[in-house]
């Protein structure tokens, strides 16, 4: 699947985060935001929308350099930069429902790290059921009045562009009446509301956004009126398929880590990885990682066939990020003492993965899926 310019493009964007993002890594925790500027050297270096058309300040890579930039950055324990949210979710969204006005104004700054994307879905009373939506968006001539609040948005803070989820029609069916908006950084009425503080993921600027009487231009709905809920439904393969990749990566970044502690940390004078029970548990995580890998990257080449795969990729949303919750848990037991300290790798992995099995729809909601697809309910 991998040719030599896959491998090429790997080493040179691991280098680039061992130089510009890594050694950033702890101040951003501390400020509780990613940097404009990491974003910035991210779009120059050509690791934003790597795939855009180049007329849209892309490459037209293919998506294996996705899922290689989102590796790499899961596995220098970077998941707080949140590029691959902004590159291989929210973009998509732009380039597949944009005009060309719209798609010639956001897209390439999107490219250079200029405009950094959100989208909001989320509300307080309304999480992975869509179809909940309360948020209203009111036609007024040529602008549409947003009034709501949506919570959890990542990007919440830097983002400069934000996809808002809006009811349109209020006497429509629920999945019938709701429309993408996007609101711009400065358009008059959006505001931002808390930097919210997270389990993991510090350094990652979640935030709730508040809309008061937020007037935006009718040219800036995206696609077409009310028909909001199928894009999302639609573009969920790919989101779902990009958060199994994320979990992946960490559960094999902390399974390397962990057997280089055991192999070198000793107890009663021997490496603690010698011992039976450790060796054994070290196997098991090997072996379900291994199994991870193997289904994530046919997955990965089904998805880039065009071949509609919801089902399977919900399995994968369901199962891979377990797996790597399961991996953290076990991986910090064998650290001992040291598993629980900052200073250590494994402390922040084991925070910042726990929550892959909650965004993008829970493990629970991947199952329920799952399950009506195997007319089970």
């Amino acid at each position: 699947m991998y040719q030599e310019e896959h491998v090429i493009f790997r080493t040179a964007f691991r280098k680039f985060l061992e130089r510009e993002i890594v050694p950033h890594q702890e101040a951003w925790e501390r400020d509780g935001i990613v940097s404009r500027d990491a974003w910035r050297k991210m779009g120059a270096s050509g690791f934003l929308c790597p795939w855009l058309p180049e007329e849209y300040g892309g490459s037209g890579a293919d998506f294996l350099y996705s899922v290689i930039i989102n590796e790499e950055i899961c596995r220098a324990g970077a998941i707080s930069l949140m590029a691959t949210l902004h590159s291989d979710i929210i973009a998509p969204y732009l380039h597949h429902l944009g005009t060309e006005e719209q798609k010639a104004r956001w897209l390439p700054k999107c490219a250079t790290g200029e405009i950094i994307l959100a989208v909001a879905m989320t509300e307080p009373d309304t999480g992975s059921d869509l179809a909940g939506i309360r948020t209203r968006a009111d036609r007024d001539g040529d602008d549409y009045v947003i009034n709501g609040v949506k919570t959890f948005i990542s990007n919440g803070i830097n983002a400069d562009l934000v996809i808002v989820a809006c009811r349109t029609d209020r006497g429509a069916k629920p999945t019938q009446g709701i429309s993408l908006l996007c609101v711009e950084r400065d358009a008059p009425g959006f505001l931002r509301g808390r930097k919210l503080e997270k389990m993991g993921m510090h350094a990652q600027d979640t935030a709730e956004l508040v809309f008061e009487e937020c007037r935006v231009p009718a040219k800036n709905l995206l696609g077409e009126v009310n028909k909001g809920f199928y894009y999302l439904m639609e573009h969920l393969q790919q989101e779902r398929l990009v958060c199994s990749v994320m979990g992946q990566a960490m559960a094999e970044a902390m399974l390397d880590m962990t057997i280089a502690y055991a192999r070198e940390r000793k107890a009663f004078g021997k490496p603690i990885a010698s011992f039976q029970h450790n060796a054994f548990k070290i196997v098991d995580m090997a072996t379900e990682i291994a199994l991870g890998r193997a289904f994530l990257d046919r997955l990965i080449g089904k998805h880039m066939r065009g071949d509609e795969i919801v089902t399977e990729v919900s399995m994968a949303k369901a199962w891979i990020p377990e797996m790597a919750n399961r991996v953290a848990y076990h991986c910090v037991q064998l650290h001992g003492g040291y598993g629980y300290m900052e200073e250590y790798p494994i402390s922040r992995f084991y925070r910042d993965v726990r929550v892959i099995s909650i965004f993008a729809g829970t493990t629970e909601i991947m199952k329920h899926i799952v399950a009506k697809n195997m007319r089970l309910l």
